[in-house]
């Protein structure tokens, strides 16, 4: 009996699992997420990703235009972490990092040779801590230059203590004075946030219409592309509005991060952003017509991405050049730069008017798209 029923139980269970192998080779979709998925991770976070910092735009200001000032920055110009541009004077300087062209600024005074044969020379460093990584590494950098100038100086001296021992690096961070993490994670998590939220929930939305057959039934009604379009974005572009509406809230109350830029600005922008996103889920649906593959497909093009190619984590300028421009691509990263500059920085019109401009372009390609997977056929 137990040897017939152990035969039994070893023929149905062969013959399943046939079937599910069998289901799962046609399921093309499932297979290329399990298979493939992994592979790029692996080459995105090996090859493409990374949290050291290179060829970092610095703006050089020497008020002293002495040979020893000169000797103390030209190991600046020799690192491959640093990449030094000369500005004329500080205010010159001053512009380039407001509009986000440096990362920081290394001013040498005008007194510093003076101060360094009395053993007290300093030089001034500014960074820009909308992004906190990169500032506290250029940080390390700079002073890493120095002290080996310092050091090459004692070594000339035969060993012996040296005015070049005595010069100080005196950092200061601009955007993010208090140095804070949340300060630059928090306006990120808001695109995270509008990401998920938009193209997430609005890939179901038409995909479920053409599952239970409903879909069929409005065409057969005077109801127009563009209305459908418009009265199934609306309501999750409200729900959006609620939740962005709780990230600045919480932003501000709970962790305490200063909003610089014009709120307006930043809720306009934000909506913008966020119809892109519903847009986006909307399309996914619209052209695969199936709940799975769609939410699949959405979490893959939109989430995914955007936390790991906008900027988020990673400083752009620091990935391989393709990298860099297949996150151009992405609204995200246009986005995400927008934010933490308004959150921290201030309003920068050339670059809310570009970001804004970029968005706005998503937003009528992605209408024109999805309107066309909403026309009235069955095909």
């Amino acid at each position: 009996m137990n040897g017939r029923s152990d035969s039994g139980f070893l023929q149905r269970f062969v013959a399943l699992l046939r079937k599910e192998a069998r289901q799962m080779l046609r399921d093309k979709s499932n297979l290329a997420v399990g298979l493939l998925l992994p592979v790029g991770l692996i080459l995105l976070f090996g090859y493409g990703l990374s949290f050291d910092v290179k060829n970092a735009p610095i703006a050089l200001v020497l008020e002293d235009s002495s040979p020893t000032a000169r000797d103390v920055v030209a190991g600046l110009q020799g690192s491959r972490y640093l990449a030094p541009v000369r500005a004329p004077d500080m205010a010159a300087a001053e512009r380039l990092m407001r509009a986000g062209k440096v990362n920081g600024i290394v001013r040498v005074p005008m007194d510093f040779s003076r101060q360094l044969v009395l053993g007290k020379a300093r030089i001034q460093l500014l960074l820009d801590g909308v992004d906190s990584n990169t500032a506290s590494r250029i940080e390390d950098y700079v002073g890493g230059a120095v002290a080996v100038w310092a050091q090459r100086q004692a070594d000339r001296a035969g060993g012996a203590e040296s005015a070049g021992g005595t010069v100080t690096v005196v950092p200061r961070m601009w955007f993010n004075e208090a140095g804070s993490s949340a300060w630059y994670l928090v306006p990120g998590l808001i695109v995270l946030v509008l990401t998920l939220i938009g193209a997430f929930l609005t890939s179901l939305l038409v995909a479920r219409e053409w599952e239970r057959g409903t879909l069929e039934s409005l065409f057969v009604t005077p109801m127009r592309p563009l209305e459908l379009l418009l009265a199934k974005l609306l309501p999750y572009l409200a729900v959006g509005g609620i939740d962005l509406a709780m990230c600045l809230l919480a932003a501000r109350v709970l962790f305490e991060v200063p909003i610089r830029g014009s709120l307006w600005i930043i809720v306009f922008a934000s909506l913008l952003y966020l119809m892109v996103s519903l847009l986006l889920g909307l399309f996914i649906s619209g052209a695969l017509r199936n709940q799975f593959k769609a939410s699949q497909l959405a979490l893959l093009a939109s989430f995914l991405p955007a936390t790991m190619l906008s900027g988020f984590v990673f400083d752009l300028r620091n990935v391989p050049f393709a990298v860099q421009a297949v996150s151009q691509l992405l609204p995200a990263t246009h986005f995400m730069g927008l934010i933490k500059t308004l959150f921290l920085a201030g309003n920068n019109w050339p670059m809310i008017l570009r970001e804004c401009g970029i968005l706005a372009l998503y937003v009528l390609a992605l209408v024109l798209a999805t309107h066309r997977t909403l026309r009235k056929t069955l095909d």
